[in-house]
């Protein structure tokens, strides 16, 4: 996918993410992740796109911190998170191709900027699915070729980091495949006492298969939704579920 292409969706994410958020109530429960309310949802996914947002605009090379969420809440807090998310949208389209600046994970990407658009594409993505989750109805669909994009950039970057808490004592391996999203849309995941190894490919035998149409996947792997199909041995699917939160 291209740059432009995550910025369109990022626009549009940010959008539902608002709408449901204030139809919800910050006061409303996030059933996604239970420890949260709404208002919190809304003050992490706003403090990250400010910071993004800073990131990019000053051309950071190192980490910076986060920062801290206002003590805004309700109507507020939802239309500091509109603006929020407006100037990231801004700050992403008006940012040069060259851009030069610190990122934080491995996953392929052609440039800094590319990576910053694509992740805060996904970032806002899944977080609009909890503020619908919280709303109720209908969630907005997930396209298959961005579903596919973000179960690669969880496989192969967040979950290449030494971070990743997804071991095991022994070698083992996983496939996720995307049954809807055509013969490439396939991973191996080797996992052992480091950090997960994966490639996209059909890559030798695998003990675990979690499958499913790549929208459901991709909220699978993310810890929203339950793994639409597993086949072989079900500890793997548990295995994940348990330890591969972000």
């Amino acid at each position: 996918m291209e740059t432009a292409e995550f910025l369109q969706i990022l626009d549009r994410e940010g959008g539902l993410l608002a709408a449901a958020a204030a139809a919800a109530g910050t006061e409303a429960k996030v059933p996604t992740c239970p420890e949260w309310q709404v208002r919190d949802l809304v003050r992490h996914t706003g403090t990250v796109h400010r910071w993004a947002a800073a990131l990019v605009a000053e051309g950071h090379t190192a980490p910076r911190p986060v920062g801290e969420p206002p003590a805004l809440d309700g109507a507020e807090l939802v239309a500091w998170y509109r603006d929020g998310h407006r100037l990231l949208v801004e700050t992403l389209a008006a940012a040069p191709a060259d851009l030069e600046c610190w990122t934080f994970h491995p996953a392929p990407s052609p440039s800094s900027l590319a990576f910053w658009t694509r992740r805060q594409a996904h970032e806002t993505t899944v977080h609009r699915y909890d503020a619908e989750a919280a709303r109720g109805g209908t969630p907005s669909p997930i396209a298959p070729e961005f579903a596919v994009d973000g179960i690669d950039e969880l496989l192969r970057g967040f979950h290449a980091r030494p971070r990743s808490r997804v071991r095991t004592e022994e070698p083992r391996t996983l496939r996720v495949r995307a049954v809807d999203a055509g013969p490439d849309a396939v991973w191996t995941v080797r996992l052992g006492d480091g950090p997960p190894v994966t490639v996209r490919a059909e890559q030798g035998p695998a003990e675990a298969e979690l499958s499913g149409p790549a929208d459901q996947l991709y909220l699978a792997l993310w810890n929203r939704t339950a793994v639409p199909h597993v086949t072989g041995d079900p500890s793997l699917a548990a295995l994940w579920r348990e330890r591969s939160r972000i």
